[in-house]
């Protein structure tokens, strides 16, 4: 029987996985379950409830089974790649298109529902109603590209090195696992007695398998230009550090007339081209080198798509609405920095962002503003009151939430649009006043201290943005210095925690949950591969995404994550920005998608193609 948990905690991870090679599996007719649980067998795991398909679903809803396959997908994506290993967090950037292209889960991830997914490498799971163990049945069928059979063994080997070397969601909810075993060469059982995490069924569920046979151990934590063995519907023919990939559709893909996958990868190759910044891409795109864009500039998606191949019917634009909730994007303050203590500053520096002007001259109108960390979802605290729950579990915390949060009334500052209101910058100075900040000079100082920092910024959009709020700062004395970083500098600063202030988003996600501990959490402060780029750590934050991610009902949650939302309001970490309520996208004529839009779909490149096709000739 092949074991893994407490029993070698003392031994290194190299250690651990190489008893894996060693271990010989146990009989088959081992107990399925430790303690007597009683298990149910699934085709697919939700987070809550059950799935929304039934077992005999033939395709996704948003896929199309008879979608023709063939021709190349042309893609374009801002700076580029060092690594082909898209679990080492610490070092290198890879292209996150392997994910699902290349390298496949245990199961698959419904893009139509909050949180399920469905058999892919697993064909069924167990588990029992306290979600206290977990087994999954391996599908007999299940193939790496270079034709080996995937086993319980691969499965045990990836569970370790993903706890042991890889991103933080793995290694936080994998270490909590008390043991993985394989029961026989297809089926393998997790322990998770004592988890109180309702979403680690689904983490597993959702893990990567990884070859052990062509997986090198050795260097999983360096930079590595080495293809990697997947089980997915295509393989990497060629890889250019930062400049080119290419996919090239397996013909004994394994899985191919599986449901979950059914319809979609249909594209024969698929092309992913390399740009130095945002202008350079959008040229090549007018240019026709690239098949698909998903714009995200209000002002370009209004007056930049006026050339030729949009003329004459070469390039169609469309807007797309799968309904997805939003997420947060704005200008983050790093409270690592001391000038930023002070909550008071915090708000006041929010205030005078003046997103009426900037709306109506930079935007056309098109956006609207953010006003929650979860907005468009039942998770947004934003327009409701705090339920009984929320106040009981906030009362612990004095002080932490204000009023008008709490009561669901708060909104961010309206300005007249006229680019220089007068009453809200009068509020601000006020605001300022009562923290202890004076004008001296026309410069806001406190204890002789002026308020001084920089705006870090990626390229001319952002640098636009940041241009017009400093001038609106500067009203009120505050000297902010936006300054530009090439795509490398950028990411660097970035993540060692090497600026003032800089523009930050986080993708909305469907269900929040794990995702949360690496962006407000004691724990992810100082860690350099987290996304806490506000410094936000608090005994009151770390308690809310405690109680998100125990939440053991739909209802739980969402009180859990308006909680936090409302904490997260309340310490003013972001001047919040805009969103589209839309998916702006252009794309080449013969492009063709299913009618239905998946309602939350995956950020390849911000709205996935897997369940697109090419019409024409080269397509069969």
């Amino acid at each position: 029987m092949l074991r893994t948990g407490h029993a070698m905690t003392r031994l290194s991870a190299a250690a651990r996985l190489a008893a894996l090679v060693c271990a010989i599996a146990a009989p088959s007719s081992i107990a399925a379950l430790a303690d007597g649980a009683r298990a149910s067998v699934m085709h697919g795991l939700a987070l809550y409830g059950g799935p929304a398909l039934p077992k005999d679903f033939d395709h996704f809803p948003y896929a199309n089974p008879d979608a023709p396959k063939g021709g190349t997908l042309r893609l374009g994506q801002r700076g580029g790649f060092d690594s082909l290993n898209p679990f080492n967090a610490r070092f290198g950037d890879a292209p996150q298109l392997m994910i699902g292209n290349v390298l496949e889960s245990l199961m698959a991830r419904s893009q139509d529902e909050p949180y399920t997914l469905y058999p892919l490498i697993a064909k069924s799971v167990e588990m029992d109603d306290a979600r206290k163990q977990v087994i999954f049945h391996i599908d007999p069928r299940a193939r790496f590209s270079d034709k080996t059979p995937i086993t319980a063994a691969d499965v045990l080997f990836s569970f370790e090195l993903l706890k042991a070397k890889g991103r933080p969601n793995h290694r936080a909810v994998f270490a909590l696992v008390k043991s993985a075993v394989a029961l026989d060469d297809h089926t393998v059982r997790f322990d998770l007695t004592g988890v109180t995490d309702r979403e680690a069924p689904l983490v597993l569920a959702a893990m990567p398998i990884l070859s052990k046979a062509t997986t090198n151990v050795a260097r999983f934590d360096e930079l590595d230009m080495t293809i990697p063995v997947g089980s997915g519907p295509y393989v990497i023919v060629e890889a250019k550090a930062g400049a080119r990939l290419v996919l090239r559709r397996d013909p004994d893909y394994w899985a191919r007339d599986i449901p979950s996958q059914r319809g979609l990868y249909n594209f024969d190759e698929i092309d992913v081209d390399y740009y130095r910044d945002g202008a350079a891409l959008f040229e090549a795109f007018k240019a026709g080198l690239l098949d698909y864009r998903e714009e995200t500039s209000a002002a370009r998606w209004s007056t930049g798509y006026d050339f030729p191949s949009v003329r004459n019917g070469a390039v169609v634009k469309e807007i797309l609405r799968p309904g997805r909730p939003t997420g947060m994007e704005g200008f983050v303050f790093n409270l690592r920095k001391a000038i930023f203590r002070d909550v008071r500053l915090r708000e006041a520096i929010a205030m005078m962002y003046d997103f009426e002007w900037i709306n109506a001259n930079f935007y056309g109108g098109l956006y609207v503003r953010t006003e929650s960390y979860f907005g468009d979802s039942d998770y947004a605290s934003t327009g409701r009151p705090a339920n009984a729950s929320e106040r009981a579990f906030l009362s612990k915390f004095p002080g932490v939430v204000r009023d008008d949060i709490l009561e669901g009334s708060w909104r961010p500052v309206q300005h007249d649009g006229s680019g220089r209101d007068r009453i809200v910058a009068k509020r601000a100075q006020e605001l300022l006043a009562q923290a202890g900040y004076r004008v001296v000079d026309g410069r806001l100082q406190k204890n002789g201290v002026p308020v001084v920092f920089e705006i870090m910024s990626r390229d001319r959009d952002e640098e636009r943005l940041a241009l017009n709020f400093a001038s609106s700062l500067r009203r009120i004395g505050i000297e902010a210095n936006p300054r530009t970083y090439d795509e490398v500098q950028y990411h660097r600063r970035r993540q060692r925690f090497e600026y003032d202030m800089m523009i930050g988003q986080w993708l909305p996600a469907a269900v929040p949950g794990q995702e949360q501990l690496n962006r407000w959490t004691t724990a992810s402060l100082d860690r350099e591969d987290s996304v806490n780029l506000a410094g936000a750590a608090s005994p009151a934050l770390d308690a809310a995404v405690d109680h998100l991610i125990a939440s053991a009902t739909k209802q739980d949650s969402v009180w859990a994550a308006r909680a936090l939302d409302r904490i997260l309001l309340s310490g003013f970490y972001f001047v919040p920005l805009q969103h589209a309520n839309a998916i702006w996208c252009a794309h080449g004529a013969a492009l063709r998608h299913p009618a239905r839009t998946p309602l939350f779909p995956m950020f390849p490149f911000g709205f996935t193609l897997e369940s697109w096709w090419k019409q024409g000739p080269a397509a069969h």
